[in-house]
């Protein structure tokens, strides 16, 4: 049997893109915050070069370029995206259902801070399927596309990650649990893939199955 099909013995959820609809609010919060320190960054652009990664990615990619950042630029942001996810966050479709229906061991594994996935289940309705079962880059050391992050959350949760599944919105998410020996699974149903091939964009990188609709979650 094809291994991306067998039924895992723990599945890993990234958070933003794949539970809450939040990487365009997320991005137009980021675009938003570098206008303010005179740095031109379109949401094409963002949602290009920084979906799925820490804030401190974006810092170390300006410092790389030679731009200054303000000490206070991770602070800034943060405040920003906490209060657009206060107002205008939502779950994604049918994420609530599948994660009622799941019979496997999960948690959730993210880019972003733990207060701010906290938040974001929170006011999705969404945070009871997890209690403590969080994991952030916060706990590691390299976050994604290193595959700490993934192995730190699956020895945490005590399985292997042969016998793990990731579902994952972005190329750096997919690299890091392929890194980690995973199955990744890529999810496109998130708003930010309208009018972009995320089919293309994460079967290339290396995911063993996209799929739009959390409805399809188990679909063969």
């Amino acid at each position: 049997m094809d291994r991306s099909r067998q039924r895992p013995d723990l599945v890993i959820f990234d958070c933003d893109g794949v539970l809450v609809d939040s990487e365009l609010l997320s991005c137009q919060c980021l675009v938003d915050e570098l206008s303010g320190f005179g740095i031109s960054l379109t949401l094409a652009q963002a949602l290009e070069l920084f979906l799925g990664r820490s804030t401190s990615a974006v810092t170390q990619h300006y410092r790389e370029l030679g731009q200054a950042m303000p000490a206070d630029f991770p602070v800034r942001l943060k405040s920003r995206v906490l209060i657009a996810f206060e107002r205008a966050l939502h779950p994604i479709p049918d994420a609530d259902t599948v994660l009622s229906g799941l019979r496997v061991p999960n948690c959730v594994a993210s880019s972003s801070d733990l207060d701010r996935v906290a938040l974001s289940l929170r006011v999705t309705g969404l945070a009871p399927h997890f209690g403590d079962r969080i994991y952030t880059a916060q706990m590691v050391t390299h976050g994604k596309p290193a595959p700490d992050l993934f192995l730190h959350a699956a020895e945490k949760m005590g399985a292997r990650p042969a016998r793990t599944l990731v579902i994952e919105d972005s190329v750096s998410g997919v690299l890091a649990a392929k890194a980690a020996g995973m199955t990744v699974w890529g999810f496109v149903g998130g708003s930010h893939y309208r009018g972009r091939d995320g089919q293309a964009i994460l079967s290339g990188a290396g995911a063993d199955r996209v799929f739009a609709h959390m409805s399809d979650f188990w679909e063969a």
